[in-house]
């Protein structure tokens, strides 16, 4: 069967799109004063409908300037923040668009929508386990939320919840079957928390629905290194790479099947190529500072580890790598500050908090550091996760950009 790339190739890509779309305004608060019948310039409802219509119309600078007016009359217009909100995403402006979202929360504590639409800001920010919980609140009070539930998976995921992710992702399998980008997202989750029969079933599904497209053959292909499957991935980004050579993501999965095959060289190779294409890509960056610190050529590493974050600065693997580095190079309280933002990021990840403790035993803080042994010691017996002398916080981690990526 012929896929629709343009439907299936970017699932999740599809979701944001509805989602940004689909944020009209929000109703207006009704102002507890009537209408002055001298002028309408400063009745909130008049300026709160110019503020829609000119939303609806696509004139943004129009709906701000509205809405701003609305505020001046009511400083308490939820509705208005929220929609200014709106505004700022539709702009891409997405840290600007928070704080907004946030107010507007504080004002209207029962609108859904707004806390969607915070969910979202924060997924597209990358602040995945930001998103966590506003859209856990959407799915509990809306749980048909196809949209909601879709992107608490996703959140869920890139967050190694497994077991979370799953029990989230799984409900969606009557109306979202026929999409690869899902079946893809609850395969790679079904791997990791050990459901063998929920990822064989989405991998046979996944193949059923793909068709021929370059676009298939690149989910599968890295549908097979999630299952740390090489050798199958190597064949199928081949296939993709003969009809699209320059598709995002496809060197970069490239990259990944020849570590996987412990083909340094060829790997590198590849994941520069994949930055000549996609230049803005936090996770190539990432992996290739990983790449260099297992090479020991620890300044390439630094270098291509802050790239990482300086496009995306809540990547707790970088800020990782970037621990590591510097508790070898002695500079250990650069190294505690790197460590201490890595696990406000990843509280759960041992192997931070085991990186953490060797830091404070070389500061001194013998006390602090027996208590972080402690929490390895606890989390371990909690999971089959090993501690080891790595150098990111889990090796068999597969990085999946391409499920997260905003609307072209």
């Amino acid at each position: 069967m012929a896929m629709q790339s343009s439907r299936c190739a970017r699932f999740a890509a599809g979701i944001c799109m509805a989602l940004l779309m689909g944020v009209g305004t929000c109703p207006a608060r009704q102002s507890a004063a009537p209408a002055s019948s001298s002028s309408s310039s400063s009745d909130p409802r008049v300026l709160f409908a110019k503020g829609e219509a000119a939303l609806r119309s696509g004139d943004l600078d129009a709906a701000g300037a509205a809405f701003r007016k609305v505020l001046l009359v009511d400083p308490r217009a939820g509705s208005a923040y929220a929609n200014l909100g709106v505004i700022a995403m539709r702009r891409k402006q997405w840290d600007a668009a928070l704080p907004l979202l946030r107010k507007a929360e504080k004002l209207e504590p029962t609108m859904t929508g707004v806390r969607l639409n915070i969910g979202l800001v924060n997924f597209r920010r990358g602040d995945y386990a930001g998103a966590i919980a506003p859209l856990t609140s959407v799915v509990r009070d809306q749980p048909d939320s196809t949209q909601a539930r879709y992107l608490l998976g996703l959140c869920k995921l890139f967050t190694e919840h497994y077991a979370d992710a799953v029990s989230t992702l799984e409900p969606l399998w009557p109306q979202t079957s026929n999409d690869i980008m899902y079946l893809y997202a609850l395969g790679i989750a079904a791997h990791n928390a050990g459901r063998k029969e929920l990822d064989e079933k989405a991998l046979k599904r996944l193949v059923e629905v793909g068709g021929d497209t370059p676009e298939f053959h690149l989910i599968l292909g890295k549908a097979y290194l999630n299952r740390e499957e090489a050798e199958k991935s190597v064949p199928e980004l081949e296939r993709a790479e003969s009809s699209a050579p320059n598709m995002p993501f496809l060197h970069f999965g490239l990259g990944v099947a020849y570590l996987q095959m412990h083909d340094n060289e060829r790997a590198e190779a590849e994941f520069l190529k994949e930055i000549a294409i996609e230049p803005d890509l936090p996770d190539i960056y990432e992996q290739l500072g990983e790449l260099y610190l297992k090479l020991e050529k620890d300044d390439e590493a630094e270098k291509w580890l802050r790239e990482a974050l300086r496009r995306n600065p809540k990547m707790p693997a970088s800020l990782f790598g970037l621990a590591k580095i510097h508790l070898q190079q002695e500079k250990y309280q650069q190294a505690l500050n790197e460590i201490d933002a890595a696990l406000r990021l990843a509280p759960s990840s041992k192997n931070v908090h085991f990186i953490r403790g060797r830091i404070l035993m070389k500061l001194g803080r013998r006390e602090e550091a027996e208590k972080e042994m402690l929490t390895v010691q606890r989390l371990s017996e909690a999971s089959t996760e090993k501690v080891i002398e790595s150098t990111s916080m889990n090796d068999k981690r597969v990085r999946n950009p391409e499920l997260a990526q905003p609307p072209q």
